[in-house]
């Protein structure tokens, strides 16, 4: 998963991104409102994590703005408060579930991959196209149940692509999946797609992903 972390509070905040980073997840972190909804428009999250006390506009105010901006990813509130009446207010703000302070970090990730699966129409946690199955995780693929040998990078490729299945994703729209805030080459796109299209052959698979010139890159298939 692509996670936003909003959260003031640099010690949590790092722990939050140490954790999550180590699950195989990546992790951008923002300290204020303003720059968490820089992050939320320009770039691919899957799922954001919004403290409701930011230095300089409360986290109720930036969930409007983000929602405003019609940006649909998840939003799971981070609270100290434990009144109804905050709750209420950031889930009507358009936020989509809530955790109060202090919490376990098998809850937050129970709840990031339940609202993350919820969000993308995955009940279960996976994605399934005819014979070919995304575990979401333990970040694997197979094929009529055979392992399909890829990387991290060739994973996280495929995984973006099938989510946004029938969709046109762009050639930096997947740079931005896999490098965040950093420069990457964008002929790397190209060798992975290269990559991908050679394994899904040697599974005897015929090619599901497209290039459509001058746009970006399409997986063909109708997911579930």
């Amino acid at each position: 998963m692509r996670i936003l972390i909003v959260e003031d509070d640099t010690i949590l905040s790092h722990h939050l991104k140490t954790q999550l980073s180590q699950l195989g997840n990546q992790v951008q972190c923002a300290a204020t409102a303003s720059e968490g909804l820089f992050f939320a428009e320009n770039y691919p999250n899957d799922i954001a994590i919004i403290d409701l006390g930011l230095p300089d506009t409360d986290g109720i105010t930036l969930i409007k703005q983000i929602r405003e901006k019609d940006l649909r990813l998840p939003v799971l509130i981070l609270t100290a408060r434990a009144n109804w009446q905050d709750k209420v207010a950031g889930l009507d703000a358009g936020a989509d579930d809530y955790l109060v302070k202090p919490f376990q970090k098998e809850e937050i990730v129970a709840r990031l991959n339940a609202l993350v699966r919820r969000s993308s129409g995955f009940v279960k946690p996976e994605i399934t196209a005819d014979n070919i199955r995304v575990d979401l995780l333990a970040k694997a693929v197979s094929i009529d149940e055979e392992p399909m040998e890829l990387t991290a990078f060739e994973y996280d490729l495929l995984e973006y692509l099938m989510r946004h299945s029938r969709q046109v994703v762009s050639k930096q729209r997947l740079l931005d999946v896999l490098y965040e805030d950093q420069e990457g080459d964008p002929n790397t796109i190209e060798v992975m797609i290269s990559r991908l299209r050679k394994k899904f052959s040697k599974h005897g698979v015929e090619n599901p992903i497209s290039t459509i010139r001058g746009q970006g890159y399409i997986f063909e298939l109708a997911t579930k």
